[in-house]
């Protein structure tokens, strides 16, 4: 009778460390169809998924960096207008702690 406890129970730890050992490797693993691509120009591309979430979370700003007219006919909601031949100008307003996301189109 001991030794069918002891063996019930050392199978029960047993499954429950294989499931946790599985279920943590499965929730680490990330489908990558394709290599991410590098740019000349090294800047990290996001998708607007990724945006999205990352504005929702308030962990970016988004800066516009066209000119007034095209930002005046759309532009993402949220976003900041400061066209690219001013960013130099407003550095000091842009935040350390978000990632900082431009567009032009």
């Amino acid at each position: 009778m001991r030794y069918k406890f002891l063996l019930s129970l050392l199978v029960l730890v047993t499954t429950a460390i294989l499931i946790s050992c599985n279920a943590t490797s499965k929730s680490q693993q990330k489908t990558q169809l394709e290599p991410p691509t590098t740019y000349a120009d090294g800047a990290r591309r996001i998708t607007i998924d990724e945006l999205d979430a990352l504005m929702k979370n308030n962990e970016a700003v988004v800066i516009d960096v066209r000119n007034q007219a095209a930002y005046d006919l759309g532009h993402i909601p949220g976003s900041k207008l400061i066209p690219a031949g001013e960013i130099l100008n407003h550095v000091s307003e842009l935040p350390h702690d978000k990632l900082i996301v431009t567009y032009c189109s």
